[in-house]
């Protein structure tokens, strides 16, 4: 009888390509045929969920920190400002309805 040898795979190597970053459109950039203010209400559109920072007297909006598309990365990023921000009124909306709303501890 003659000693098989071990089966051997031929792994292909990694093929390693160059990165090339190239930076985006500002909205600076003077486009002369307003496709920059089609592309803005076409954003909000597409973005529906939005998490709001209120001022201390909750009458209006201090800053908005979050934007997106899927409700539940929106409820992602509800709960962490409503652990970074503890004391403070914060919504999280879809379109124009408050689906959620956090008014901090009452003292």
């Amino acid at each position: 009888m003659t000693a098989q040898s071990p089966l051997r795979l031929q792994v292909p190597a990694l093929v390693r390509l160059p990165l090339a970053v190239a930076p985006g459109a500002e909205p600076d950039d003077g486009d002369a045929d307003g496709a920059e203010d089609r592309s803005g209400a076409s954003a909000r559109d597409d973005l529906p969920y939005r998490v709001e920072l209120w001022d201390a007297t909750k009458t209006s909006v201090e800053q908005v920190l979050a934007v997106t598309a899927n409700a539940t990365i929106g409820y992602a990023a509800y709960y962490a400002a409503t652990r970074e921000h503890v004391e403070r009124y914060i919504t999280l909306r879809h379109k124009n309805g408050i689906v959620s709303r956090w008014n901090g501890p009452s003292h």
